[in-house]
Order: C-alpha cells, then sequence, then structure tokens
C-alpha cells in the first residue's frame, strides 16, 4: 500500500468560531421566522390567502394547512372568509 503524504495541517474549530469569528450578538438584533411573516400576515383586516402564504413562505400546500390547523390548536381563532373573486381567505380574529 502507498503512504498518504499529508499536505496540509487542519486544526479543528468550535462551532462559535465557526458562526461568528469577530462579532458578538446585538440586543437589537431579531430574528424573522416564517411563522412570525405568516402571522403578521393573517393579522391584516383582509388576512391571508393560502397562496400568499405559500409564495410569502416557499411551503407545500400541506405545510400550509398544517400551520393553520397548528395555530387553531395554540387556541387562536382564525376566521375563514370568501373574498370577492372566491378565494378563501384566513384571518386571526381580535
Amino acid at each position: 500500500m502507498d503512504s498518504i503524504e499529508q499536505t496540509e495541517s487542519f486544526s479543528p474549530t468550535t462551532t462559535a468560531e465557526v458562526a461568528a469569528p469577530n462579532s458578538a450578538p446585538t440586543a437589537s438584533a431579531s430574528r424573522s421566522t416564517k411563522s412570525a411573516a405568516v402571522t403578521k400576515l393573517l393579522s391584516r383586516n383582509k388576512g391571508a390567502t393560502l397562496g400568499e402564504i405559500m409564495a410569502l413562505t416557499h411551503w407545500q400546500p400541506h405545510s400550509t394547512r398544517a400551520f393553520l390547523t397548528g395555530l387553531r390548536k395554540r387556541g387562536i381563532d382564525l376566521l375563514r372568509e370568501t373574498r370577492s373573486g372566491g378565494e378563501t381567505s384566513y384571518r386571526i380574529d381580535r
């Protein structure tokens, strides 16, 4: 068998060093989530259709419906309304 020659030295690093080598997280930095974005859409007066939620999040239809079900299970009241064009929209009841 041939011997393998090492050409570069390897120094392992920690996850923290790779994630943020020179910066510390700031208190003003906030993380935007898809869940928060969908909740904001649903809080509008006109609510949001499944298509609008899917376009925002790039979720499949079944994932979008599952998210709405999860909101209901958490006790959030969702109103289901039909828009003038015949589309169904969902809105968080205030």
